[in-house]
């Protein structure tokens, strides 16, 4: 297991280098740029579209704006806001705030250009149906000779779309506060039963598809988020006195590199710590990675910038709200500097550290509702890749990697799991940016004919 550890942080290490960074911000701002910042000028827009002022019912694609976000949403919204956030405050302190805030500014300009790629080249799987996300928008935007890069994105999006972060926090979360205060041990045995119970219920719902998954997502997604905001409102309500201080210390740490830990190459260097602040961004909302555009990509619209504005709100949701509140929490308990737990751990501490007997117990419901939804959205999202590799009608063999994935998840460690990821969703992000960079004038083309049809339209 060790040997194993070690081998997994390696790859993601090596994955998770300067050139990465270039092209996840530097493409990131580009695109930004490209667009003289006009999607963030629209954010009014984008919210009436995902309100459903546009719908129509006749549009190509299976599911609404509201729905493909929730879709999309259902993924991100989990473990990212949990576990990343309180790995990213254990390992760089509450500087690696302030660079996941900065990530998902960037990554706002590139889920726009991703998702509106994402129905501009729209492609047929082998059943005909009209399908969306990087593969499809690199092999029908770039031609047959980019189609190596569509196969790279499929090859390492099975792989990133394995819920093993998701399923191996569910089950410390599990044992930390339910079974160890109950004096259950826990063991391989009881890990194993936590896996075996997660699988039924995954297979219940992945067998029904699409429609089942976003129909559950759609109702899942917005009363959980309800129900954390609440729980941590009220965190920093009992102790508003901090929220303050430490504000403030996220924007002073973000330069002063005192917390990090890890790397001793990296130790003490402003690098690492606006490199752990990317990476925990890009696992919180995914952008760049290329997983939320085949949510996207299914939209029922023939507006590809519509989808474009809705998508560029899941940062916004995900990151600067969700994690911001996620950090809050944990800086003004102080469990961060009093506590060595990690990932959901952490975050629960402070959650029993304000509301003592129950604090932690009603996260635990936040987590399983977390946890359960973005196991659906995986699926769908992992057996598009297979889909787009091996034919549509042979897309179910994914189901039983994604089922033995679970299994590996409850009984392995944290770091391993967040490594493999990590690595992984670096791998994906490759194709994914390369390709929206050169795709990326087109956008920009079809972003200015959009708005003066819609200029047209009022006169």
């Amino acid at each position: 297991m060790d040997k194993l550890d070690q081998l997994l942080s390696d790859f993601s290490s090596l994955a998770w280098g300067l050139p990465l960074l270039v092209l996840l911000i530097g493409g990131g701002l580009y695109l930004l740029v490209l667009s003289r910042f006009l999607p963030f000028r629209y954010f009014a827009h984008a919210i009436q579209v995902l309100r459903g002022k546009y719908d129509d019912p006749n549009d190509p694609g299976e599911i609404s704006h509201f729905k493909a976000l929730t879709t999309a949403l259902s993924s991100t919204i989990g473990m990212g806001n949990i576990a990343g956030v309180a790995l990213a405050i254990s390992v760089g302190g509450p500087g690696a705030m302030f660079w996941m805030w900065i990530s998902a500014i960037v990554g706002m300009s590139t889920k726009f250009f991703t998702s509106t790629l994402a129905i501009m080249y729209r492609g047929k799987d082998t059943n005909g149906e009209l399908q969306g996300g990087p593969m499809y928008f690199i092999r029908e935007g770039l031609g047959k000779n980019w189609k190596f890069l569509a196969i790279l994105f499929s090859i390492f999006g099975m792989l990133g779309a394995l819920p093993v972060v998701n399923v191996n926090q569910l089950k410390q979360a599990i044992n930390d506060i339910i079974l160890i205060p109950n004096g259950v041990e826990v063991s391989l045995t009881t890990n194993l039963i936590i896996a075996g119970v997660l699988v039924i219920f995954t297979t219940i719902v992945i067998l029904g598809g699409l429609k089942r998954i976003s129909d559950i997502a759609s109702k899942m997604v917005p009363s959980m988020v309800i129900l954390y905001f609440v729980l941590v409102l009220i965190i920093l309500g009992v102790n508003y006195t901090e929220v303050p201080k430490y504000l403030a210390l996220i924007f002073t740490d973000a330069f002063e590199a005192n917390y990090i830990k890890g790397d001793a190459v990296f130790g003490g260097m402003l690098g690492a710590l606006v490199l752990l602040g990317v990476k925990r961004g890009a696992f919180s909302n995914e952008a760049g990675i290329g997983t939320a555009p085949m949510a996207h990509g299914a939209a029922k619209t023939d507006e590809p910038v519509r989808e474009g504005l809705v998508a560029m709100l899941g940062p916004v949701i995900d990151t600067l709200i969700v994690c911001t509140l996620t950090a809050l929490a944990i800086l003004v308990t102080g469990v961060w500097e009093t506590t060595s737990d990690n990932g959901v751990s952490l975050t629960a501490s402070a959650f029993k550290d304000a509301m003592p007997g129950m604090g932690h117990y009603l996260l635990m419901i936040c987590v399983f509702i977390f946890s359960i939804s973005s196991l659906f959205s995986y699926a769908y999202y992992g057996t598009k890749c297979m889909s787009f590799l091996i034919g549509a009608e042979r897309k179910h063999y994914y189901n039983y990697l994604y089922i033995a994935s679970i299994v590996l998840a409850a009984t392995t460690s944290f770091d391993a799991m967040i490594d493999f990821i990590d690595g992984v969703f670096a791998l994906m992000a490759i194709p994914t940016m390369v390709a929206t960079v050169i795709l990326a004038p087109r956008v920009v083309k079809e972003l200015k004919q959009y708005f003066e049809r819609l200029k047209t339209n009022h006169e």
